[in-house]
């Protein structure tokens, strides 16, 4: 692992879905659940569920750029998301799920939008990305029940309903991306 690890901070949705999702990928040292964007300081999950925080749920990824470089984070963060819908990921609706990159710096900020552009004229959605790119702020971890979520509840229904396609996608499109152990 290089000494120089980086942190990027993404919400696509459901933080369970985002986490599954990153924690697979090589380079990818760390994953954690919580909310950022929003303005009250450590809210719990029901009050950013009650949609009045402003706080988006989100993922926080600390990641090797020797390995997986942010440009390449985000290629998998587009493409395991509806980045069209707003406020919006499936059946979760509310601007917690928001679609929205906090850039940490002004060489992520550069990056991220490069990379809206690119996807936004790649065609591979019919309607315009909607996700916001926005300095990040701070970030509260979510508590331990919705930490890895998914590896830890495999058999729960959203699991196998919402977040099993997800993986499914992201095992065909980024196979030379994962972990060896995936």
């Amino acid at each position: 692992m290089s000494e120089n690890m980086e942190t990027a901070t993404l919400g696509a949705g459901c933080f369970w879905c985002v986490e599954a999702v990153f924690e697979s990928l090589k380079g990818v040292e760390q994953v954690v659940s919580g909310y950022a964007g929003g303005t009250l300081a450590h809210p719990t999950y029901e009050q950013v569920c009650r949609g009045n925080t402003g706080h988006a749920e989100t993922v926080q990824i600390t990641f090797d750029p020797e390995v997986i470089s942010f440009a390449e984070i985000l290629d998998v963060f587009w493409r395991t998301h509806d980045p069209t819908t707003l406020n919006r990921q499936g059946h979760d609706s509310g601007t917690q799920y928001r679609s929205v990159i906090f850039y940490h710096n002004e060489e992520q900020k550069t990056i991220a939008e490069k990379s809206r552009r690119e996807m936004d004229a790649s065609g591979l959605w019919a309607a315009s990305i909607v996700t916001e790119i926005v300095p990040f702020t701070s970030f509260y971890k979510a508590d331990g029940r919705h930490q890895n979520y998914y590896s830890t509840n495999p058999a729960e229904a959203y699991c196998q309903v919402v977040i099993d396609p997800k993986i499914r996608k992201l095992r065909k499109e980024f196979q030379d991306k994962l972990k060896d152990d995936d």
